[in-house]
């Protein structure tokens, strides 16, 4: 009877310790920058390494961290592939041009890494950045302006601002995916809010010549297997000496939306949400090969 309740004992402690050893945790942080507050979720996963990699994901314009979770959950992700997952707070909008209003929002994501870096051991040659709309404007910014802390980025539903004051500079793996029925920010480009933007078609042209990658893409059409209305064709540009890629989805009859995340708001306001992709997971699976060669 005493093995018995000593054994009973012995399972009750594991049960207890072991979930607390393999539970992920998502916590509410602020940094201090030019001396305002930055707000930011990070994520850990349940099962953590030394020197994990780094997911920094930009909600859209006027969105919140919580929502972009909502929208675009890499959790699930970050737990099987055991990367840090990062979402910061704008201050209402992130500002990607040229009149930053006296925030400078490059700064902060790059306050950001160091902090993540230092605080959770991220590996400072595997940070990654994505972002949807104002979010996705943002990380084209930054891989102008931080290309020496960045190893890939991936946008949806943006492009580049033009004559901002940057522009691309160093050759780095790039991802774009934008539907051909965005009523926000235009497939085909143009001035809207105030500012010209480039098409889809243009910034990967732009990234193509600067990675110096096979002007000839690989070519991939998604059908509509998920019968929404909507299909997908991904185009591939590589450069076989320094493998570097440039890859763009153009979501045909898409709206301003995150492939297979939640329709945010009616589709006769945002457009249609393609699940004949999931962006979360061709996100990461082209992040996860690239590393910096060096690191600031």
């Amino acid at each position: 009877m005493y093995s018995y309740m000593k054994l009973f004992g012995c399972w009750l402690l594991l049960a207890s310790v072991v979930p607390a050893l393999a539970q992920s945790q998502q916590r509410r942080e602020e940094i201090t920058v030019d001396g305002m507050k930055r707000a930011f979720i990070t994520y850990l996963p349940a099962q953590r390494t030394e020197s994990m990699p780094v997911v920094i994901s930009l909600h859209g314009g006027f969105a919140s961290p919580k929502g972009m979770l909502r929208l675009a959950d890499f959790r699930p992700l970050a737990d099987k592939e055991h990367f840090i997952l990062v979402c910061p707070a704008s201050k209402h909008l992130w500002h990607d041009g040229a009149n930053n209003k006296g925030i400078d929002d490059v700064k902060f994501i790059d306050q950001l890494i160091t902090y993540v870096i230092k605080t959770y051991h991220g590996d400072a040659s595997r940070v990654y950045v994505t972002g949807i709309s104002n979010g996705g404007f943002m990380t084209t910014r930054l891989a102008c302006q931080l290309h020496n802390r960045i190893a890939a980025i991936a946008i949806v539903a943006a492009t580049l601002n033009v004559n901002e004051g940057y522009d691309l500079e160093r050759p780095m793996p790039v991802m774009y995916i934008h539907g051909t029925a965005d009523p926000i920010i235009p497939y085909n480009g143009g001035k809207k809010f105030g500012r010209e933007m480039y098409s889809h078609d243009a910034i990967i042209k732009k990234w193509v010549a600067l990675d110096d990658c096979n002007p000839g893409p690989v070519i991939i059409q998604i059908p509509d297997n998920a019968h929404d209305g909507t299909s997908v064709v991904r185009e591939e540009y590589s450069n076989p000496k320094n493998n570097l890629k440039v890859i763009g989805y153009t979501v045909n009859n898409g709206g301003h939306t995150w492939p297979n995340g939640r329709q945010y708001l009616p589709a006769f306001i945002i457009g249609k949400t393609t699940h004949n992709l999931n962006a979360c997971q061709v996100i990461w699976d082209f992040f996860k090969p690239y590393q910096l060669k060096t690191t600031i």
